[in-house]
């Protein structure tokens, strides 16, 4: 959390009364008084930059004492405040760094954490998983990080596993659930273990009981499959080459699976696993390969009509980058930029892994791209940059200049396209 700066405030002088005498004191004075005003200019400015601190100061108290609120009301007999509470540290936590803040009161926040996992009810599960999962991230990777997990990973696994419990409460526990093991394990069992039980989640399947239908379980199948593929990338090659033997032959038939979201994620836990086993010099090539390339053909080219259309596009836009990868081993680098910085995503690994991240921050994702020491170490940032004020106004774009800039992309966008759809263009 970035400290409070308290600066104060530098008053201007106040006019002195004018006295009668002579001229030449009058000259003097008036000459004294330019000569102030004109050494005045740099402590005005130093003073309007002291003000912003001390305003910003202002804002972090108000918003650490809107923090303690919400904490106290943890332990609200009413269910909706709880709830309330829980939104907003999770609102808080996602978009900004508070891990000074947290870390005196960590062990207070986690009983309260622990106590709406325990007792609460569907919606405060849930968002009682969501919150957990923001204060690990906010720990880090240190001791704190590790007893966190630690003391609270038999509850999120029995929430996970307890088929009575509510959907999205499941959801939440099995993405937290990785996403913490993810930051804090320190131990492989833990690790191995996280990764059986969420493997027996998104491998049962997917009818469950009472002849639930598919889609009914499919964002639980969805959380279970993206916080197993994100462990994947920090699973030791020992352990790593038995999944690439035997279980990864249990994610081709979820390609079929009703949810255009679980069989995009499928598919790219695919290509994670061929990723991987190319580093490990690995043949991940068996019987039913080609059986695999003619699905991935499929779904890259799917038009079925009973589908949403931006379903099928985002559908086929995947899955013909999940085919290149198989066959060619090329992947398409994409680039995320936040502030003044960029970030390229040059594997699936490094995909997978902004995405998880991507789906717990949202819209802080950014923010914490910037400041968060625990992202910039794992993504090979670095430090955080120290920018000042200057740096930062300069760095923005006014609204007309992107207007310009949009408009012109728009322009030749057209007419590059107008080109090739042009009939004319054949017989010129």
């Amino acid at each position: 959390m970035p400290r409070s700066r308290r600066a104060a405030r530098r008053g201007t002088g106040s006019a002195r009364a004018s006295s009668p005498g002579s001229e030449e004191e009058a000259g003097s004075e008036v000459l004294s008084h330019c000569s102030s005003a004109s050494e005045s200019a740099g402590p005005a400015e130093e003073g309007a930059g002291s003000e912003a601190a001390s305003e910003h100061g202002q804002e972090e108290e108000e918003a650490e004492d809107r923090l303690k609120e919400h904490m106290d009301t943890l332990l609200d007999k009413s269910a909706k405040a709880r709830q309330a509470a829980l939104q907003g540290l999770r609102l808080a936590l996602s978009s900004r760094t508070l891990s000074e803040f947290l870390l005196e009161r960590r062990l207070t926040l986690t009983d309260s954490l622990e106590k709406c996992l325990k007792k609460g009810k569907g919606e405060e599960q849930a968002l009682a998983g969501s919150v957990l999962t923001l204060l690990c991230l906010q720990m880090g990777s240190g001791p704190e990080g590790e007893e966190l997990f630690r003391s609270l990973k038999p509850l999120l696994v029995s929430v996970l596993t307890d088929c009575t419990a509510s959907p999205s409460a499941r959801q939440s526990c099995a993405m937290a659930l990785g996403m913490c093991c993810y930051i804090a394990a320190a131990d492989l069992e833990d690790l191995v273990s996280c990764l059986s039980c969420l493997e027996g989640i998104f491998g049962t399947p997917s009818t469950g009981e009472g002849g639930s239908a598919p889609a009914q379980h499919g964002p639980l199948h969805c959380s279970a499959l993206q916080s197993w593929s994100l462990l994947l990338t920090i699973c030791p090659p020992s352990h790593l080459r038995s999944i690439l033997d035997n279980r990864w032959l249990q994610l081709p038939p979820l390609l079929t699976s009703s949810s255009v979201a679980l069989r995009i994620l499928a598919g790219e836990t695919i290509a994670l696993l061929f990723e991987l086993a190319q580093d490990l010099e690995e043949d991940l090539c068996h019987q039913d390969t080609e059986f695999l390339c003619t699905q991935l053909k499929v779904l890259a080219t799917e038009s079925n009509k009973y589908r949403a259309k931006t379903d099928r596009r985002r559908q086929r836009s995947i899955f013909r980058d999940i085919l290149r990868f198989i066959e060619t081993g090329e992947y398409q680098e994409e680039t995320v930029r936040f502030g003044l910085e960029c970030m390229y995503l040059d594997s699936w690994a490094r995909q997978r892994t902004y995405q998880a991240f991507k789906e717990v921050l949202g819209s802080g994702i950014h923010h914490h791209l910037q400041n968060n020491e625990l992202l910039r170490e794992i993504f090979g940032l670095g430090p955080p940059l120290v920018l000042d004020a200057a740096a930062l106004k300069a760095s923005k774009v006014s609204r007309f200049e992107k207007h310009l800039y949009n408009s012109a992309a728009f322009k030749a966008r057209t007419k590059a396209r107008s080109r090739v759809r042009d009939k004319r263009a054949d017989v010129l």
